[in-house]
């Protein structure tokens, strides 16, 4: 079984020269000393497959589209300029609309309050000019279609502009100066019974009654609209949703179950994956994430609290309970500690563009695993190795229970994973590469910055690598780190060099 397509870590030409990073854009950037509102903290964050649009989603409920500006072109004629003219611009994306996609619920049944906070984001297939997209919250998922349509307004009435009290008739089939006859003879002129304050009929009537005529004016408006609720499918909290290459299917996992749905049909679903123990005191771990292979419709992989990863075959039997490979890193002799299972934990995992490779984050590591070798990662990155001394203190203040999302680039060529202090890391992959970039999520991203020395990789074989680079104890500036601001989410463009990722209500853009 391999994942198509050629490896995203080798290549003859050697390494490519580290990116240096640049500010693009920022949204909803805070002034200074200005509080954050919990509802306004970014929870997701999602490109579609074009890098055209970009949906972020807070813990208020709500889901913000953003759309690429610097790029007119679409389709064939667009991907043959890029091929012939690599654009010399970064990408710049501008607010397209934004709608609650979640409301906060309660479950009575459970005595259970659901918040509205959006847990992930996932793109559809467009159609007719429309977007779609999937947004959960800890129990429900929603299909949206976003739409440009054309304002409707009324134009044409029998009410005479001149004797609407409100004045907002826009035009009338009697026209100003004219004297019209009426049909029984009665003078236009002559007294009105006024039957409102807004306007008055003559004592004889109309000479003859114009439906209003409704026509679509050139204005636009973005409607965002419910297609569908996949809901009552999970009780426990949604920590993953993947769309499937045939456009027609996608999962949703929880801590114990994931589930296969159709987009078309919302009141049912088939759990494929159930590892939910007969005695819940047997359990020993929880699913942490789950994503669909990127081409093989029947493949999807999902990550475990024990640092594992499974990667199973739909087309084995219904219900996946038994693996058709499992990817873990075999623990290292008179390494265990008390935090050795909560840091191995797997917070997200992610394919590459091809499938040949998975990516995935602990509290401490990313890992790149080959999908065709199992005996372990071919690349270990540590994003900050300087914490583990202090975990203890992580422990108490329950940080080392956070999630820290992670991506790849479009090429293969680089990851990059967020981490304390509103600071991301990003890793050269590719063999003998010692690109270990320290950024910040701000204007000034390079102001974190440290020269990592270059160290040749400890090669374990001819197949697989591990690499080790630490960063330093503390920043540049010698500040302690601030676990309060952590940078959890971040996505990377599919076709370009650029990221965003979010700092609390700030959506910040780097290009490379």
């Amino acid at each position: 079984m391999n994942g198509g397509g050629d490896a995203e870590v080798a290549s003859p030409a050697g390494p490519p020269q580290s990116l240096e990073w640049k500010f693009s854009q920022v949204f909803g950037e805070r002034t200074a000393g200005e509080e954050v509102q919990e509802v306004d903290i970014i929870s997701a964050i999602e490109f579609d497959k074009t890098g055209d649009h970009l949906a972020t989603g807070d813990r208020g409920g709500r889901v913000v589209l953003f759309e690429r500006t610097d790029t007119r072109h679409h389709g064939f004629r667009r991907d043959l300029e890029r091929m012939d003219n690599p654009i010399s611009r970064h990408p710049e994306f501008r607010y397209k609309t934004e709608f609650q996609s979640h409301e906060p619920e309660f479950d009575y049944l459970k005595s259970l309050e659901i918040e509205e906070k959006i847990n992930k984001i996932r793109w559809c297939q467009t159609a007719n000019s429309a977007l779609f997209l999937l947004s959960t919250n800890d129990k429900t998922i929603k299909f949206w279609k976003v739409q440009e349509k054309k304002v409707k307004k009324i134009c044409e009435m029998n009410v005479d502009p001149s004797r609407v009290g409100n004045g907002n008739v826009a035009s009338s089939s009697v026209t100003a100066g004219v004297k019209p006859y009426l049909a029984n003879g009665v003078c236009p002129e002559r007294s009105y019974n006024y039957l409102s304050n807004d306007f008055a009929f003559s004592p004889g009537g109309i000479p003859s009654l114009h439906l209003p005529v409704v026509v679509a004016s050139h204005e636009t408006s973005l409607v965002a609209k419910c297609r569908r609720i996949y809901a009552h499918a999970h009780d426990y909290h949604i920590n993953s949703i993947s769309n499937n290459s045939d456009g027609e299917t996608f999962i949703s996992a929880d801590d114990l179950r994931i589930n296969l749905w159709n987009l078309e049909i919302s009141n049912q679903s088939f759990n494929i994956v159930d590892v939910k123990p007969a005695n819940m005191e047997d359990l020993t771990e929880v699913i942490t994430s789950a994503e669909f292979h990127p081409t093989h419709c029947n493949m999807l992989a999902y990550s475990s609290s024990k640092g594992s990863i499974r990667l199973i075959d739909l087309r084995q039997s219904a219900l996946c309970d038994n693996h058709t490979k499992l990817f873990e890193e075999q623990e290292a002799p008179g390494s265990r500690s008390f935090f050795t299972e909560i840091i191995a934990s797997i917070s997200d995992i992610k394919f590459g563009k091809n499938g040949r490779y998975i990516l995935s984050r602990d509290y401490m590591t990313l890992k790149l695993w080959d999908i065709n070798m199992d005996a372990g990662p071919v690349a270990t990155f540590q994003v900050h190795e300087y914490l583990r001394p202090k975990l203890c203190d992580l422990y108490e203040n329950d940080s080392i229970f956070d999630k820290f999302e992670c991506c790849l680039s479009g090429d293969g060529l680089r990851v990059a994973t967020g981490s304390y202090s509103n600071l991301f890391r990003v890793f050269g992959v590719m063999s003998g590469s010692t690109e270990a970039s320290t950024l910040e999520a701000s204007k000034n991203p390079m102001r974190r910055q440290v020269q990592t020395p270059s160290r040749p990789s400890r090669s374990l074989s001819s197949l697989t690598r591990v690499v080790r680079r630490d960063s330093p104890g503390v920043d540049t500036n010698g500040n302690a780190f601030d676990f309060t601001t952590k940078l959890l989410h971040l996505a990377w463009h599919p076709t370009e060099n650029s990221i965003a990722c979010a700092a609390a209500n700030s959506l910040y853009m780097y290009y490379a």
